[in-house]
């Protein structure tokens, strides 16, 4: 799901459970910049799928027309189906990566990275013969040092599967050189380039 549609759908759950939400508040919960949720919270209304009401106190409230309702319901099928098929694209890449580790027998297998892809990559590898370790955080906040220390508090490691969202690019360029890159698997979603790497 594009990310206008995401931010449209986050903002009529938050309105749909509170009418009284404040501008500041949608923006804050949305992660966005009170511009943008005004911006958004405009276009909602100019399409019919919110009302604003002004009530004391210089105030609105804000509701859901039977619009927005059909539009919060055909947003959500549209999220679940890309979260479905997102996770069926991510787990077939995982199992590849955990394939090839499984072919070479290499049975120690770091999961870099944290959030959902790491989580998928973790559950993926319970279908192997593989003990995963980790998930080691492998986040722009971190260097050679701090990782490489974690790796090693892991105890021996045949391979590492790369399944970090944040910064995947850096995170590759980071491992490759703290274990030879012909054992970290980047997964295909990551769009990761070796620049060179033997693969």
């Amino acid at each position: 799901m594009e990310k206008e549609g995401r931010l449209t759908l986050d903002m009529l759950r938050l309105i749909q459970t509170d009418a009284h939400v404040t501008q500041r508040r949608l923006a804050n919960d949305l992660g966005i910049a009170l511009g943008l949720a005004n911006s958004y919270l405009r276009r909602c209304i100019r399409k019919g799928y919110v009302k604003a009401l002004a009530v004391p106190s210089n105030r609105y409230a804000y509701y859901l027309t039977p619009t927005g309702l059909a539009e919060k319901s055909a947003l959500v099928g549209r999220y679940l189906s890309y979260s479905l098929q997102f996770f069926r694209d991510t787990k077939s890449q995982c199992e590849a990566a955990f394939s090839a580790c499984d072919a070479r027998g290499w049975t120690r297998v770091a999961v870099a990275g944290t959030g959902d892809l790491a989580e998928i990559a973790i559950l993926t590898a319970r279908e192997f013969a593989i003990d995963t370790v980790g998930p080691v955080d492998v986040g722009a906040g971190r260097d050679d040092e701090s990782i490489a220390a974690e790796m090693a508090s892991k105890g021996r490691l045949d391979a590492v599967v790369l399944a970090d969202l944040g910064h995947p690019q850096a995170a590759f360029d980071r491992l490759i050189r703290l274990i030879a890159p012909e054992r970290v698997f980047a997964l295909p979603i990551l769009d990761v380039h070796r620049h060179g790497a033997a693969e």
